[in-house]
């Protein structure tokens, strides 16, 4: 009788034991990590958002993610190469910085309470970070570095001014879904629409934030967003897809000494006229990388390209801007570059810019 009491008693304190562990088990799910959690930016060291909320969101359906713009429904640096920076607290409090390169994968295990999505979602005790690990101000939801002009949503052939949807959304929530019933339009059907957001940075410069159809919009990346006091930079329907109309914000970044002319991308053997290419790019950010991607072809397989500006100084002077692949160009050189009106040469010129009529 004794050893069956014995047996009794082992096999409880067993069943109890796997209860307190199953039970730790659910309650931690994977998330004992030894980081803190506080907030996360994507994109580069001149252009990047707070995504906190959309990561919160991804942490709960999964311990690992893939970095791309769909990912987090925003490209904030067309044609450059993004990182996703997370900043967390270790545990003996000191912050660190992760860094996860485009189309490289998040694995949440190393944060605590992954994928409860409980963090302390702002920095030291509410603080906001910039891209550097700063923390720049306080308070909650409009702390952003851009200032909204206009919105327009669809495609570059057919797009509305959603400017004063766009303010309503914002009044409501700090993050939403892009779709046509957000808008209350389909601009376009059976396209695959965009969201772009005009907007002024610090500097004054305009930039073009492009959110895909299905994507989500947070709205930390704005100064004023829950407040709705924007978009007085256009947004009355004069505006167009390329962000013209908008304010005088391009103008501040139209005011290079340089004249483009025409461009070409490639090497000395093979190269192509990518000037129209270059007229679009312009038209959508004062900058970009030099890549393949970017221009849609590879004029030389296997050989370091180059881009090629030939530009014409206010002397009149040729100038040529060489570019190599990899590298980034800055449009607030040339004159007329957000615009895309360039008196470019209509013959086509060749490798060394020969044919330019001064």
């Amino acid at each position: 009788m004794a050893r069956v009491s014995w047996i009794l008693r082992a096999w409880l304190a067993l069943v109890v034991g796997l209860a307190a562990a199953t039970s730790a088990f659910a309650q931690h799910g994977g998330d004992r990590g030894e980081y803190q959690f506080l907030q996360a930016r994507y994109g580069t060291d001149a252009h990047n958002v707070d995504v906190t909320a959309r990561l919160k969101e991804l942490a709960r359906q999964d311990s690992r993610l893939r970095i791309t713009n769909s990912t987090f429904g925003v490209d904030p640096d067309i044609g450059a190469h993004k990182s996703l920076r997370i900043f967390a607290r270790g545990p003996d409090g000191v912050v660190r910085t992760f860094d996860t390169t485009e189309g490289g994968t998040v694995d949440g295990a190393q944060f605590t309470s992954w994928s409860s999505g409980n963090w302390n979602g702002g920095g030291y005790g509410g603080g906001n970070f910039d891209w550097q690990g700063r923390v720049a101000g306080n308070g909650t939801g409009d702390r952003g570095e851009y200032q909204i002009l206009a919105a327009r949503y669809g495609t570059e052939a057919h797009n509305i001014d959603v400017t004063q949807r766009l303010r309503e959304l914002a009044r409501r929530d700090a993050t939403f879904r892009i779709t046509n019933d957000t808008f209350g339009g389909d601009p376009e059907p059976y396209a695959r629409k965009t969201l772009r957001i005009f907007a002024r940075d610090a500097s004054g410069t305009t930039r073009t934030l492009e959110y895909p159809e299905d994507g989500m919009v947070d709205g930390a990346a704005f100064t004023g967003w829950g407040g709705g006091n924007w978009g007085h930079g256009g947004g009355n329907g004069n505006g167009n897809w390329q962000g013209g109309g908008y304010g005088d914000g391009a103008a501040s970044a139209d005011q290079g000494e340089y004249q483009i002319v025409q461009a070409r991308y490639g090497t000395a053997a093979h190269n192509v006229d990518v000037t129209q290419r270059l007229q679009e790019l312009a038209r959508r950010d004062t900058r970009f990388r030099v890549e393949n991607s970017v221009f849609g072809d590879d004029p030389d397989v296997g050989a370091h390209k180059t881009l090629r500006i030939y530009a014409r100084a206010r002397d009149g002077s040729q100038r040529t801007f060489e570019y190599t692949e990899g590298g980034t160009v800055d449009g607030a050189q040339f004159t007329g570059w957000g615009s895309g009106n360039w008196n470019h040469e209509r013959r086509p010129l060749g490798w060394e810019g020969r044919g330019i009529q001064r």
